[in-house]
């Protein structure tokens, strides 16, 4: 099996494979090299016929806090070339996840936060330990949730997904079940258990029939089209070249308020 510099990658007698994240320092952000590694063990994993199904999760304090801020801040003061391509690195790592024709199962924990929760919404069903905070933070930084758009709305429904997408506001285990973005949620004890009580049905059907279900699934439900990923990442790239963005990462990154933010009461 390929070593990963952002991955660690078991693969167990039963044939099942657990991809964890593993830049627990930068709270497993999304950074360019970690989307390759991802993309690159998704188009691995997703041919090997020995596979059974994947567990994706995230080592240390969060499963994943969304986008690397200093790639983020990368592209601000990139060229639109460099931008779309970045911004088309980012659906490819989704696109990848989501069409592997394998089932995924994600393990949530400590936080799901912006490109986390894309991450979750690519998991075929995800399960979180009680107490995990989520949120669709982007707007926070004058960003916007584009590139994981397509897979949030299509887990969520536009309706769900008006509820949580602008606000940036944080939520818990309860509301994201609620939402759809996962199937439960479980005391930290127990989230061992959950997890091998949803991969266990897969060492007991023929996995060729497991891919194509899924892809019929994926057929029958909401569109995620080359047009629908190249409006997202469209989208994505006009919102780092706006000045909201630059602000707001800046403001970020040396600790103080956005001028968006209101003035914390005394």
């Amino acid at each position: 099996m390929t070593e990963y510099q952002t991955l660690n990658v078991k693969i167990d007698d039963q044939g099942v494979a657990f991809v964890e994240m593993n830049r627990p320092e930068k709270r497993n952000a999304l950074s360019s090299q970690m989307m390759d590694d991802l993309t690159d063990v998704a188009a691995t994993l997703g041919t090997d016929l020995n596979i059974r199904a994947i567990v994706l999760s995230g080592n240390g304090d969060i499963f994943c806090a969304g986008g690397d801020l200093d790639w983020m801040k990368e592209q601000i003061a990139a060229d639109r070339e460099t931008r779309m391509a970045e911004a088309g690195r980012l659906a490819a790592m989704l696109g990848a996840l989501n069409t592997m024709p394998k089932p995924l199962i994600g393990r949530i924990h400590g936080a799901a936060l912006g490109g986390g929760i894309g991450m979750a919404c690519v998991c075929d069903v995800a399960i979180a330990q009680t107490g995990t905070k989520f949120g669709l933070t982007e707007t926070r930084l004058g960003l916007i949730p584009a590139t994981i758009g397509p897979y949030v709305i299509a887990r969520m429904g536009e309706g769900f997904a008006r509820r949580v997408f602008m606000s940036a506001r944080i939520f818990g285990a309860e509301e994201a079940q609620t939402l759809g973005i996962i199937a439960k949620h479980v005391d930290a004890a127990d989230i061992d258990a959950a997890i091998a009580a949803e991969v266990e049905p897969y060492l007991n059907v023929a996995p060729a029939a497991v891919g194509a279900a899924k892809r019929l699934a994926r057929g029958l439900g909401p569109v995620i089209d080359q047009a629908a990923i190249d409006y997202s990442i469209e989208q994505l790239a006009n919102t780092w070249e706006g000045e909201e963005a630059a602000h707001g990462l800046d403001a970020f990154l040396t600790k103080s308020a956005p001028r968006w933010a209101k003035p914390k009461s005394t």
